[in-house]
């Protein structure tokens, strides 16, 4: 440990998650969590301690109880560029799992092809990570990295402070290729987001090759309820209700305690349509990311 680790909290065991509060849709599908194994190297100084317990046996254990019937594993930054566990997670639950991978700059095509028969359909844009950068210089590296995904169909994930998505958004509304929003783009107003910053995001989502994952409300609330969280999900859900995905963001790192099931039902208060909810919890990820 040193200095600025967070301490992960105690992992809250999955027989005590809430249980959905509406009937989950055939095939929902969970597009944003972690897992974590020991004996695979990580970074040498993460930003959290080691998530004891937050295995794969543990992650189907939730999905179970929450309804859950496929999943895509989000490489964490806890790991790097290392993607060995997130291939091993494939090869272990195969047909009903999907994964988003980070990658090396000179990762080559060969491995890449390897990735995409495994079942991996993104790549992992770390822009927090990046947040130093010049904005030309992380222009240049979405379109690098954009240049890997293209010719196997894969997408692009964007996971960024919301500063960097508005500096990003003229950039974004011209972009040809599909990429995904991490988190609801956390556009904050204790960063210093303002209501036209959103708006701006919300036309650009309008256009039709942004996706927004509807995941991080705990994040995004901060010390505030989770209610507080509603008015931006439902402006995504009013805008582009069929380009939008659920995640759980499981383990909820550095906070293993948190409730999954509290934050899917969520849902029930921003989606109250079952068709709807149902697009987004099955049919759009079955479009995205196993090409249904």
């Amino acid at each position: 440990m040193y200095k600025d680790q967070e301490i992960t909290t105690p992992m809250r065991p999955a027989a005590e998650l809430t249980k959905p509060v509406f009937e989950m849709p055939r095939l929902a599908c969970d597009c944003h969590f972690h897992v974590f194994e020991p004996g695979y190297p990580s970074i040498p100084k993460p930003f959290y301690t080691f998530p004891e317990g937050a295995t794969i046996a543990a992650c189907l254990a939730m999905q179970a109880v929450l309804g859950i019937e496929r999943m895509v594993l989000v490489a964490p930054s806890y790991y790097g560029n290392d993607n060995r566990l997130t291939l091993d997670f494939l090869r272990r639950i195969g047909a009903s799992a999907r994964a988003v991978v980070r990658l090396e700059d000179d990762v080559s095509d060969a491995e890449l092809d390897a990735y995409d028969k495994l079942g991996v359909r993104a790549i992992r844009i770390d822009l927090f990570g990046r947040a130093d950068w010049a904005l030309t210089d992380i222009i240049a590296y979405i379109e690098q990295m954009a240049g890997r995904a293209r010719p196997r169909g894969w997408h692009i994930q964007l996971f960024a402070p919301g500063k960097i998505l508005r500096d990003l958004l003229p950039f974004l509304a011209d972009f040809e290729d599909d990429f995904v929003l991490d988190h609801m783009g956390y556009m904050l107003e204790r960063d210093g987001l303002t209501s036209e910053d959103f708006a701006a995001l919300l036309a650009v989502f309008k256009q039709g090759k942004c996706w927004v994952k509807l995941s991080g409300a705990n994040r995004i609330a901060g010390s505030a309820p989770l209610g507080a969280v509603a008015p931006m999900a439902r402006a995504f859900i009013a805008t582009r209700p069929d380009r939008l995905i659920w995640g759980s963001d499981w383990p909820h790192l550095p906070h293993a305690d948190t409730d999954t099931g509290e934050l899917l039902n969520l849902l029930a208060d921003w989606v109250p349509d079952a068709a709807v909810r149902r697009m987004i919890l099955s049919e759009s990820p079955a479009k995205l990311f196993f090409g249904e």
